[in-house]
């Protein structure tokens, strides 16, 4: 696997150095800073590109080009909008980048509940508690008809857990999962983000399901002509979360995905922290089924309970079978002759990174600790019948 990190851009504590230190020949980025929507220029792409390439590396994956609420949804001056992901597209062409990952989540990007969570051994990783949720839904926001979301034992858990907040963590939980995380293009207030979820109101599975279907049909054609391979993100996580529906979550949405906009250039992001965290995916047979559309890899490894709770563990470690699947990924590369971009997700804090300020998730320390266990774990399977 071609071996990459993320990269926020110039003002990313990770310095493209770090990451070329830490042996990655490849970066994911994005030109976060301009506004959602918005036409992707080609001088500001060609001018990201060379501070890439002048430190030796190479802009591997767009990560990501945002898709705007009014796609998800079709309001407002949606098709406007769709024409100008269609010209993004052929722009990051143009200057030779052709791999875009995207996701179809309403709203917010990946959530958490806890950015810092401590574990045992003093190291720091991000952390996703159903209670906390709960409890920021039914008695922070106050969402109409959030309690008969979630079962009432999780009801339960949540009041207590919310009675027992003071002040300081009911704000630190609400800029948790309300602010701009990475990924994410704004953040909000509570009065915003309700409106945010009212306009979803309508927007159920099936309905989203559709809109996503019918973005393809106006953006695959010119990502055919540009050669350019669309790799949709899984939901994170994998299941409905604040009311809102989710159509990535599973092998049976690849599936639907793949077939009713059948494209060698429409495919996934197989990223295993995402999809591992429902214990009912089966990582190793999906590479099996969908590994021809399978355009760009996140390796992470999520450790969860049947409450659906879940905490970032080593890459390693966990719930993912990762010697199976990075097994699985090595033979898929060998059977299409391809090497395929893999970047390392989700490090945790540690050493020094626990005094730096860093991108929830993005420290230098612990991704460079993940790509080292994922190359050995490469290394091994490559080397073991030698």
């Amino acid at each position: 696997m071609e071996q990459t990190m993320r990269w926020y851009g110039p003002n990313d504590p990770v310095t493209l150095s770090d990451i070329r230190q830490a042996g990655a020949t490849g970066i994911v980025t994005a030109l976060h800073e301009i506004p959602n929507g918005e036409v992707w220029e080609r001088k500001a792409i060609r001018e990201r590109k060379k501070i890439i390439e002048d430190t030796g590396l190479r802009w591997s994956v767009v990560e990501s080009v945002p898709v705007h609420e009014h796609i998800k949804t079709r309001s407002g001056n949606f098709e406007k909008l769709i024409d100008n992901y269609k010209e993004t597209i052929k722009n990051l062409a143009s200057e030779g980048i052709n791999i875009i990952c995207y996701n179809f989540m309403p709203i917010l990007d990946w959530i958490r509940t806890e950015l810092d969570h401590e574990l045992p051994n003093g190291a720091k990783t991000l952390n996703f508690e159903i209670r906390a949720l709960a409890a920021f839904d039914c008695f922070i926001l106050k969402r109409q008809g959030a309690k008969e979301s979630y079962p009432p034992g999780i009801i339960k858990k949540a009041k207590t857990y919310y009675e027992n907040l003071d002040a300081t963590a009911i704000e630190k939980l609400k800029r948790t999962i309300l602010d701009n995380l990475p990924g994410a293009e704004i953040g909000y207030t509570l009065e915003e983000f309700q409106e945010a979820l009212d306009s979803y109101q309508n927007i159920d599975a099936p309905t989203l399901e559709k809109n996503l279907r019918l973005f393809l049909n106006e953006v695959l054609p010119v990502a055919e002509e540009n050669n350019v391979f669309l790799a949709i993100h899984p939901d994170d996580p994998p299941y409905p979360i604040l009311g809102l529906p989710r159509i990535m979550s599973t092998a049976a949405d690849i599936k639907r995905i793949l077939s009713e906009n059948d494209s060698p250039n429409n495919g996934i992001t197989f990223c295993t922290g995402s999809l591992g965290v429902r214990g009912d995916n089966n990582l190793v047979q999906i590479i099996k089924d969908y590994g021809d559309h399978i355009h760009f890899i996140h390796l992470r490894s999520t450790r969860r309970d049947a409450d659906g709770n879940f905490y970032e563990a080593c890459h390693l470690e966990g719930d993912v079978p990762m010697y199976g699947v990075v097994k699985e990924i090595l033979q898929l590369q060998e059977k299409r002759n391809k090497q395929l971009p893999m970047r390392p997700d989700h490090g945790q804090q540690l050493l020094n990174d626990l005094d730096i300020k860093t991108n929830p998730g993005y420290s230098g320390i612990g991704r460079l600790n993940g790509l080292a266990e994922l190359r050995g774990l490469m290394y091994g399977i490559l080397n073991e019948n030698a």
